[in-house]
């Protein structure tokens, strides 16, 4: 499968996740639900890591373990703050404002990864951040 057909496994996945992950965070705490969730995925990539056949060692210890480290601070900050976020506000509202990362990590990789910026994706990114506002309010 290309790129586009596991982004759209990706989207039905949080798509999903979010309503569920919502009603667990109103009736339990959310670190709690952050836990069990994330250990799921934990053990999912570590299944699917050794049924691969990938070097979990040199891949956790080499040049660019260091990535793989921020990476996880970066995730385990924003994770943790989704989920409280679900647990004290409507869904309707922090999924659009939570989903700007979307936004941000296009002009993350245009300013630091050599992407390009096309008059079109400025019009996408403007009506983006549009769309978060009208929905956000």
């Amino acid at each position: 499968m290309n790129y586009l057909g596991w982004a759209l496994v990706a989207l039905v996945g949080y798509s999903v996740f979010t309503p569920l992950a919502s009603v667990a965070t109103n009736h339990l705490p959310s670190n709690v639900v952050a836990l069990g969730a994330n250990t799921m995925l934990a053990v999912t990539a570590l299944a699917v890591t050794l049924v691969r056949g990938d070097d979990v060692v040199g891949g956790l210890t080499g040049e660019y373990a260091v990535y793989v480290a921020g990476a996880g601070v970066a995730l385990s900050v924003g994770i943790l703050a989704y989920y409280r976020a679900l647990a004290t506000g409507p869904v309707s509202v922090v999924t659009p404002v939570y989903g700007s990362f979307l936004v941000f990590s296009s002009l993350l990789s245009v300013a630091f990864l050599d992407e390009s910026l096309s008059a079109t994706k400025v019009v996408g990114i403007g009506l983006t951040v549009l769309g978060v506002f009208l929905v956000a309010r």
